[in-house]
């Protein structure tokens, strides 16, 4: 808290631990899932310091002596806020599996697929456009309708999913395999193709997709693809209740995402 800043946090103590309820409330208002947090409560009531070094025999101590806990704190924080980490306990994927349906399967794979297709020309050349694409999420934003991906992310933390806390690691560049929000970057190939697959709570699997073509005179086109395979009723009911909020959330991101290029 010091060395973030945040001594005016007001803190109240309880009477007694409660980790199961205390770990719900981290999942609501921190990056943390719940699962993490109740062990991370539970582990409070062990002490857990080491006053055994025999470990110095056999693995010396860095000459220049340790780092301090609040310079290690200083440190973490710094590298947080120039976009120097490498990996985080963020990028573990809650959800998916190699076996699982996958948005270039074909039509005789056997699977139900609802789609949202939409494509826009932009004046801007593919580069600049793809740059945008890119940098979407975390502290960003979708390009539309920010409240409805706000409330979407807060129903996925309500019933224990990773909702949007999670963020990204670098505001303007991914990889294959790091973590956006309630996404998880599928694969991406610039300056052409991003795809993002569904981390969030839902009655099935759903993927976030964007190619850019180059035009002629350094213009582009934006083709944008929602994907999803229902899983059962509840997966079909699913997406047709959000189908009179897509062409609103849809239209309004590929347009956003063209202008920003544009600016």
């Amino acid at each position: 808290s010091e060395v973030a800043g945040l001594t005016k946090r007001r803190i109240l103590v309880l009477p007694v631990l409660t980790p199961k309820l205390a770990g719900l409330w981290i999942g609501l208002v921190t990056p943390i899932p719940p699962p993490l947090g109740r062990a991370l409560l539970e582990s409070l009531s062990t002490d857990a310091v080491m006053r055994n070094h025999d470990v110095d025999s056999i693995i010396p101590p860095p000459e220049s002596g340790l780092t301090g806990y609040r310079d290690a704190v200083r440190l973490a924080l710094g590298r947080i806020e120039r976009g120097e980490v490498e990996t985080t306990w963020t990028n573990a994927s809650p959800v998916g599996a190699p076996a699982d349906p996958l948005p270039s399967d074909p039509d005789w794979a056997g699977e139900v697929v609802f789609t949202d297709e939409r494509s826009l020309e932009s004046d801007s050349p593919q580069e600049k456009v793809f740059a945008v694409v890119e940098s979407i999420g975390g502290e960003n934003g979708w390009y539309s309708f920010p409240l409805a991906w706000t409330i979407r992310g807060w129903l996925d933390r309500f019933v224990g999913g990773v909702g949007l806390h999670r963020g990204r690691r670098d505001p303007k560049t991914l990889h294959t395999g790091d973590a956006l929000d309630f996404w998880r970057v599928e694969r991406i190939e610039r300056p052409t193709l991003l795809r993002l697959r569904a981390e969030m709570r839902a009655p099935g699997g759903a993927w976030l997709e964007w190619r850019v073509e180059p035009l002629e005179s350094g213009r582009s086109r934006v083709h944008q693809r929602a994907i999803f395979f229902p899983r059962g009723i509840a997966g079909r009911l699913y997406w047709y209740a959000l189908v009179p909020f897509h062409g609103i959330i849809f239209r309004g991101m590929l347009e956003n995402i063209a202008g920003t290029a544009g600016r």
